[in-house]
């Protein structure tokens, strides 16, 4: 993921920013796409853009993942300009054009590329510091849900099919375990074992909504903490970003997502697995700020399956990590040998966590 200047000075040319290209750095945030910030010279003013390669192994129609998102964001504007909302320019991310009036620039090479207006007086944070963060983190996925129930036209496009499917993921471990590739198997044969075990909760919220109790939503599908933009001054949410993964799902994965990776204190890839534990006082206000926004249109068994949803999110993780690394590393990027596994060791330490605390949460959520 080295900086190539030259390739994107020859970029910036294909979309509709005006001033010189100054100098651009990557951003090493996510495991798929290539992204960097870049600042220009517009009338003696330094402004930030976000170029960004979309990853084609992991998103194969590109065209159809910028149609989504143009879609989405767009919708979310116009209902928040009629809210009259302050910093709506801060508060959903903006496409930038190319000069044909696209939303994506496709090269000689076949790379597709595309530009975001840099949102300023904003942080983001790999994990949850306060309790008043992970209420932020619930209130802003749970005001994104909420903004898209009413998106008209066709149903999105699924980016990745078959993302949140549990059962297949399931399946795609077993076939790992059983081609065994790489001679990996030997490795995680306790995280092989734990998998196996727990193959009763693969099938619970896919019946529920292949019986319509629980019902089809626009999701995120990837409501990391990271993915959430807080403003540096008042720590309030402001923007979600990392929108591949927007089209049709369950409410609960995000919710289900975001309990995985703001409740315990730790990175996904902790390696010291006494420092990972999900945080109850996290979990109320992450509770709270969900039900804050979202509880405007859950219905009654979609909240009844909420502390489920993140034991059920975060072993999928897992197994998703588990998989990849039994496979040779094909999709998340790794830093180092082993990332994988290790990363599915903390989802897994993180599972048990949960469970012995699941009844509390469920209690908890309840009552909001």
């Amino acid at each position: 993921m080295a900086y190539q200047e030259q390739q994107l000075q020859e970029i910036s040319k294909r979309f509709q920013i005006y001033g010189e290209i100054l100098h651009a750095e990557t951003l090493k945030i996510g495991h798929i796409n290539e992204t960097y910030t870049a600042t220009y010279d517009q009338g003696g003013t330094r402004v930030r853009y976000i170029h960004q390669k979309i990853n084609k192994h992991v998103f194969k129609n590109p065209a159809a993942v910028m149609k989504n998102v143009m879609r989405v964001t767009t919708h979310i504007r116009k209902k928040l300009e009629a809210r009259k909302v302050r910093d709506v320019t801060r508060r959903s991310l903006i496409v930038i054009p190319t000069r044909d009036g696209k939303s994506f620039h496709q090269n000689g090479d076949q790379e597709v590329w595309r530009t975001f207006v840099f949102v300023e007086g904003v942080e983001t944070y790999e994990s949850v510091q306060t309790p008043q963060q992970a209420f932020q983190a619930g209130r802003a996925f749970g005001e994104f849900q909420h903004l898209l129930v009413d998106l008209p036209g066709e149903r999105l496009v699924e980016t990745i099919p078959d993302f949140h499917h549990t059962r297949k993921r399931f399946s795609a471990l077993q076939a790992a375990i059983d081609k065994d590739h790489y001679n990996r198997a030997k490795d995680a044969k306790e995280e092989i074992e734990f998998a196996l075990k727990h193959e009763a909760v693969v099938d619970v919220l896919l019946d529920g909504m292949a019986k319509g109790r629980i019902p089809e939503r626009i999701t995120h599908n990837d409501t990391k903490f990271n993915n959430v933009m807080l403003d540096v001054l008042t720590g309030e949410a402001m923007c979600i970003v990392d929108l591949d993964t927007v089209m049709p799902g369950c409410a609960l994965y995000d919710f289900g997502d975001m309990v995985r990776t703001t409740t315990s204190p730790t990175l996904e890839d902790e390696t010291d697995l006494s420092k990972v534990k999900m945080q109850m006082p996290m979990f109320k206000k992450l509770a709270e700020g969900y039900i804050s926004t979202a509880g405007q249109f859950l219905t009654r068994a979609e909240k009844s399956h909420i502390a489920f949803s993140g034991k059920l999110i975060t072993f999928e993780i897992g197994i998703r990590f588990l998989t990849d690394f039994l496979s040779g590393d094909t999709y998340f990027r790794i830093h180092r040998a082993g990332h994988n596994l290790d990363r599915c060791r903390t989802q897994f330490k993180l599972v048990e966590s949960i469970e012995r605390q699941e009844e509390a949460m469920q209690k908890y959520a309840d009552k909001l």
